[in-house]
């Protein structure tokens, strides 16, 4: 049981391991049996499971933070790279939005792109834990609402357990979802324990999953899985392997390889919303 006298799920003890670990590098199984107060036993599987999905290393006595994840780029650095890419995936994913939708849109520069082309559409709801995505559409006609959670400056959006009072509540039709990595084996990952276990919350919540990355996050791995469990409706990309693309269309997941002509497309449609 943990201090607060709720037995927490595998998913939950899982974030709350790897947060420890964010704080302190190497954490022992007797310290992580204490702070969430569960067995040494329990403890022990836990770290063994998630040595095996690759999100930490085992050590005598405990588990420490995986060393081999490359450091993940400034929110101002993100932006220029593949930055043609990005708005031709962001024009196809607009295409996939109607009038009147409810969506959520994740942090990361692919998506904050697309929120910048959504006054073509009408009468939207929009969920955002990003900042940046908040601070582009707050003067837009489209109900805004933000999740909430601890702020993370690196990629500007609010993250971790304090936006599950919000995420726990609504159902979005779709969820806009960036991320640092994916493969058909671990699906979305990111750098942050906090950010993956939000990435979770929404995508539990959501109706259909559609994600955002070019080819560059596809077939890489980053620190944090968003679960064993993973789910995905849609993958709009730039360019993808066929190995990758026939895997994922075995498990009903669609792919859209974005266009050049894409972001004309998206263009025309914002130029007739302002006249």
């Amino acid at each position: 049981m943990s201090g607060n006298g709720h037995k927490l799920l595998t998913a939950e003890r899982e974030q709350r391991i790897m947060q420890l670990l964010h704080d302190s590098d190497v954490v022992t199984v007797s310290a992580i049996s204490e702070a969430l107060g569960m067995s040494e036993a329990t403890v022990r599987r836990d770290l063994q499971a998630m040595h095996e999905r690759g999100l930490l290393e085992r050590v005598h006595g405990g588990a420490a933070i995986k060393q081999e994840s490359s450091p993940e780029p400034l929110f101002s650095d993100k932006e220029e790279q593949f930055s043609a890419e990005k708005q031709r995936i962001a024009a196809a994913a607009l295409s996939l939005i109607h009038d009147h939708d409810t969506i959520f849109l994740d942090g990361g520069s692919t998506v904050l792109m697309l929120a910048r082309m959504l006054d073509s559409l009408k009468a939207l709801t929009i969920v955002t834990n990003s900042l940046m995505a908040a601070a582009q559409l707050m003067e837009s006609p489209h109900r805004l609402i933000l999740t909430g959670g601890e702020f993370r400056a690196i990629s500007r959006t609010l993250v971790g357990p304090l936006s599950s009072p919000i995420l726990k509540n609504i159902v979005v039709d779709k969820a806009f979802m960036g991320t640092m990595g994916f493969t058909t084996t671990d699906g979305m990952s990111t750098t942050d324990a906090n950010e993956a276990y939000t990435k979770t919350r929404v995508m539990e919540r959501a109706r259909q999953v559609i994600l955002l990355a070019d080819r560059s996050k596809l077939g890489c791995s980053s620190f944090v899985t968003c679960g064993p469990d993973w789910h995905l409706d849609v993958l709009v990309t730039d360019a993808i392997d066929p190995k990758t693309r026939q895997e994922l269309e075995e498990r009903d997941i669609r792919v859209i390889v974005a266009g050049k002509n894409a972001t004309a497309k998206a263009n025309a449609g914002t130029a007739r919303a302002d006249q």
